[in-house]
């Protein structure tokens, strides 16, 4: 036989993934036009405000100088009805016309008045289309990919150029359905190919609510607090997620029997009596085998021989050793 010593284990398991940063933007104009200069280039560090690009103005500037054209004619317009609506008060108060014809006088100058400050917010649209025309960094980041050239006309909203800020990054791994559960009490650590004697503590920040229609896996996002700065963006990297488990025994492999109706060992009672207790296999090697069950601590299991034996049988025990011992 061999005695059960139980101890506690760790479930470990490895994925890889991929450095990125946290937050990532995707740049492009507020305004359509064909690109007139570039001025950054792929892996260059830029900082908040910056000038990233350019389009072409020519456009733009003509609908800025024909929206100053119509502010300024509707406000002529709008002081001849005011001029207008003051004669007519003045006619009105004298008899020489009816009240109809004031209130005409009266509306169009309200309607002019409208009309100027239609015109006005007009020009100030231009205004701030012009100014569209020129692409600044929103936050600062390392560009990561440039998705225009010069000379491309692009739409209003299309994409540019690619920023990365490089303040917070994070591992990017795909994980199967099968290890989510438990996910969040696992205890992760991130290890790089380029630095594999490191160590890093990672920290489960984001676990995908859906998985993708193609892999089937499930993206999450490991944040690392304490990365140096030699952890780039685009590295390759490992988490090794440890779940604690239940205490188990480890058993020598010929313990192990099964009858049909799932794996068992045979405990030894007192007397000699033999009982059989179902079990769980965690793990097994070459010569011993990791159980999960009521199993408890020194209690006495056949190691030799359990395929020979039936319930309700008496053993005499020749030989009791620990189960690591044994082989």
């Amino acid at each position: 036989v061999a005695e059960v010593r139980l101890s506690g284990t760790e479930a470990v398991t490895a994925h890889t993934g991929v450095v990125r940063a946290r937050r990532e933007v995707d740049a492009g104009f507020r305004t359509g036009g064909r690109i007139a200069t570039r001025q950054v280039e792929v892996g260059q560090l830029v900082q908040a405000g910056q000038i990233l690009a350019t389009l072409d103005p020519a456009d733009l500037a003509l609908s800025l100088r024909a929206a100053e054209a119509d502010l300024a004619s509707a406000e002529a317009q709008s002081r001849q009805a005011a001029n207008d609506a003051a004669r007519g008060r003045s006619l009105l108060a004298a008899g020489h016309v009816s009240q109809a014809v004031d209130d005409q006088r009266q509306a169009a100058a309200r309607a002019a008045a409208e009309r100027v400050i239609s015109a006005q917010a007009q020009l100030d649209l231009a205004r701030n289309r012009l100014s569209y025309t020129t692409l600044r960094a929103p936050s600062p980041g390392f560009v990561t990919a440039m998705l225009a050239e010069a000379g491309q006309v692009v739409p209003e909203g299309q994409a540019v150029l690619r920023l990365a800020d490089p303040a917070e990054r994070e591992l990017l791994v795909r994980v199967p359905e099968s290890a989510l559960p438990g996910l969040a009490q696992s205890r992760a650590e991130a290890r790089f190919w380029a630095r594999p004697d490191i160590a890093l503590p990672a920290t489960i920040r984001e676990v995908a609510p859906q998985a993708d229609t193609t892999l089937r896996t499930y993206a999450v996002r490991f944040a690392l607090p304490q990365a140096p700065d030699w952890v780039a963006l685009g590295m390759t990297g490992t988490v090794r997620l440890s779940v604690a488990r239940d205490a188990a025994a480890t058993l020598p492999l010929t313990a192990l029997h099964d009858r049909g109706q799932g794996p068992m060992v045979w405990r030894v009672l007192d007397g000699g009596r033999i009982e059989a207790v179902p079990v769980t296999v965690r793990a097994i090697s070459e010569t011993t085998v990791e159980l999960a069950g009521p199993l408890a601590q020194g209690d006495r299991i056949v190691a030799m021989g359990p395929q020979v034996l039936d319930p309700g049988q008496r053993v005499r025990i020749v030989q009791s050793r620990l189960a690591a011992t044994l082989r």
